[in-house]
């Protein structure tokens, strides 16, 4: 059996209910982001996962997910962005599943999101958004993908959900 530090990946956490909002043709200024995110924090809401696009002609976008039951919630928080900024458009995504691959092992082992996407890609897992850091890889499918996505992540990396090793 391999040694603990050999794995790259030491644990899967897998979490349901997830909402995806992303936020189109947003104005590029610096204070759109920390604005939006104060403003849903201020409702009480968590945000987890957040991309941004880079601007591009004056505009940006911004993806985050929450939890599934502060979508009314954040949507009645953004609704000033609609009014008042032109062509913003708010999409809204409310059921998806989140799977973090966490492992230390991730920070000195090149490859391992190439390992992964190609797992998922054989099982034609959609992925609908993906953060990182050094030691950690998120991604949010749709639900009915969940179980070909845990099982390839659990056959490539030899490890089951829910366990750190």
């Amino acid at each position: 059996m391999q040694d603990k530090q050999d794995k790259p990946v030491t644990s899967i956490n897998i979490t349901d209910n997830v909402a995806l909002i992303t936020i189109d043709n947003l104005p590029s200024e610096m204070n759109i982001v920390p604005d939006i995110l104060s403003t849903i924090a201020a409702k009480g809401i968590n945000v987890d996962m957040i991309t941004q696009i880079p601007p591009l002609k004056g505009t940006m976008s911004l993806s985050f997910s929450i939890p599934a039951d502060d979508l009314v919630k954040a949507l009645e928080a953004l609704q000033v962005y609609r009014k008042n900024t032109k062509d913003v458009k708010i999409e809204i995504d409310a059921e998806n599943t989140k799977f973090q691959i966490y492992g230390e092992g991730m920070r000195n082992m090149p490859g391992v999101a190439a390992r992964l996407f190609k797992a998922l890609s054989k099982e034609a897992v959609e992925i609908k958004l993906v953060t990182t850091s050094e030691v950690d890889i998120s991604l949010l499918v749709y639900p009915k993908d969940v179980d070909r996505a845990l099982a390839a992540i659990e056959e490539e990396f030899g490890i089951k959900a829910n366990q750190g090793l």
